[in-house]
């Protein structure tokens, strides 16, 4: 299966290589490195490793955790194949090239490209900001085929682009369309014994552009998105 390692560790020559020594050493293989933060002389790094299923994610937890200054972040299953930002515009051709589907397309993919367990298009109401004790009330305009029913939806307005975590260890990321109160909810939920990361800032950045993408490209259409279907009489 594919595993999806976030390590946090010093910005520092060798100590990349010692990490990557530590998954080999416990049965992993590494398929794909992506840095999603360097600053202050500390890194954030997602490993991508094919783990085999026998094996225990506990010897490769202890390993990493005898590194010095390394900590791990989160260890969770990832959906499909590794991801690069150039698949991002192969999704939004996709969405461009069926624009009836393309709210559908978007949120059927996104869980994918950043190793989400689900993601669905919630539909606001245009006048949440003046509603007291339900402004987060949604319907579901779509969801993807992993998406529980009914979803566990945090509270996503106001609508901006943010990250955010439920008490019982859910992990979300929120991107509005901004039109028809539609936003983009993407999901990585906690199963035991593996615990995901939350949403990094490069990731809810990488929803938000391709949201944003996806506005422009379908334009009116996302005011049909959630509306009730129309029913003809003969």
């Amino acid at each position: 299966m594919l595993l999806r390692v976030r390590v946090t560790l010093p910005d520092r020559p060798g100590t990349l290589g010692q990490v990557a020594r530590t998954l080999g050493v416990s049965g992993a293989d590494i398929v794909q490195v992506v840095v999603l933060e360097r600053l202050g002389g500390r890194a954030v790094d997602d490993f991508t490793v094919v783990w085999p299923g026998a094996a225990r994610v506990e010897r490769m937890l202890a390993g990493l955790a005898a590194i010095p200054g390394v900590r791990v972040d989160g260890v969770w299953r990832a959906i499909g194949a590794p991801t690069t930002t150039g698949q991002d515009a192969e999704l939004l051709a996709q969405v461009a090239a069926n624009p009836v589907d393309g709210a559908a397309t978007l949120v059927d993919a996104v869980p994918g490209l950043l190793a989400a367990d689900w993601a669905v298009v919630a539909v606001v109401p245009l006048d949440w900001a003046s509603r007291s004790g339900e402004a987060g009330v949604a319907a579901i305009g779509h969801a993807s085929w992993r998406a529980p029913s009914p979803p566990r939806l945090p509270e996503v307005t106001p609508l901006r682009a943010r990250a955010m975590t439920s008490p019982d260890g859910h992990h979300y990321a929120v991107a509005p369309f901004g039109r028809a109160g539609l936003v983009l909810v993407v999901a990585r939920d906690h199963s035991e014994p593996l615990a995901a990361a939350g949403f990094h800032s490069t990731e809810v950045d990488r929803l938000a552009q391709l949201v944003r993408a996806s506005a422009v490209i379908l334009g009116d259409r996302l005011d049909l998105v959630g509306a009730p279907p129309v029913t003809t009489v003969t």
